[in-house]
């Protein structure tokens, strides 16, 4: 790593971007649930991100938009310790976790990135289900055997979330029976299921069919205008327009624009959003 010599030793101050403002559903007086500061990682000489700093408030809905190999799933995953970031802190719902690129910390450190993963549900590309378990038990598994929740408590919250997502008569079937969409919104129950302070979506619906596409994104936009918190990579335009409370555009692994999606979708500012967009309109106009 070329310049891990020069990583800082002391926490970098949080600092607000001029367009990062409390949602519409945001309670007045809430405190940001999740602030992300200086998110750097390498990957060797490869450096993914660049000193990307975030912050949500509960009740938001934020995008994060940009070209592949930007690094955007990359600060995602990084929000929960799923890679573990080479500089900066995250800090979601009062823990916070730093990095430790020299594992100097232990294993309290460890159960600081546990309580974490607990406030921050994460929902993949690829829905990451159990196949050998049925959906209700994919929902329940974490519950049970992390939080350490009652199993009849557990499936009472699945149960609840399973029928928001329009999926209760699946309960008692597996994986391998169910379409990609319907798999999706298992997983999407099973984060729910527990009951998370920020959900993470890391472009959900990229390995969906695209005729199943429109049933997950109904779910998420549903969740967004109930006020449940949530941050999602996607190259859904439409999605984030509608939905977000906020965008980012990422480039070579910082945030270049930062705004409500009227601005950066609508009339970015950045000649790089600028690019991004054109180019991303011009291929949606040719399907």
């Amino acid at each position: 790593m070329s310049d891990m010599k020069n990583l800082s030793t002391t926490p970098a101050v949080h600092a607000l971007h001029p367009a990062e403002k409390p949602g519409i559903l945001v309670k007045p007086g809430a405190e940001p649930v999740l602030k992300a500061t200086n998110i750097t990682k390498w990957f060797g000489e490869n450096h993914v991100l660049r000193g990307a700093s975030i912050t949500v408030w509960p009740g938001e809905t934020v995008c994060i938009l940009g070209r592949s190999g930007s690094g955007k799933s990359t600060f995602l995953r990084s929000l929960n310790f799923l890679e573990d970031p080479t500089d900066g802190t995250v800090e979601i719902d009062g823990v916070i976790v730093g990095a430790d690129p020299f594992h100097t910390e232990g294993g309290e450190r460890q159960e600081r990135i546990r309580e974490v993963r607990m406030r921050a549900g994460m929902v993949f590309q690829e829905f990451n289900l159990f196949p050998h378990l049925s959906v209700i038990e994919n929902c329940v598994e974490a519950p049970v055997h992390v939080k350490g929740m009652d199993r009849k408590e557990a499936e009472a919250i699945a149960e609840k979330y399973l029928a928001k997502v329009g999926l209760l008569e699946k309960r008692d079937e597996y994986p391998s029976r169910l379409s990609g969409g319907q798999r999706q919104r298992v997983a999407i129950a099973r984060a729910l299921t527990m009951q998370p302070k920020v959900l993470l979506f890391d472009e959900p619906t990229s390995a969906l069919d695209p005729t199943l596409v429109g049933e997950v994104l109904k779910v998420m936009a549903d969740l967004a205008h109930e006020g449940r918190t949530m941050i999602v990579v996607t190259h859904e335009m439409d999605f984030a327009h509608e939905a977000a409370d906020r965008v980012y555009y990422m480039d070579k692994g910082e945030f270049a624009e930062v705004g409500p999606p009227e601005q950066v979708i609508d009339e970015p500012k950045d000649p790089r959003t600028k690019e991004f967009l054109s180019r991303f309109r011009t291929l949606g106009s040719k399907k």
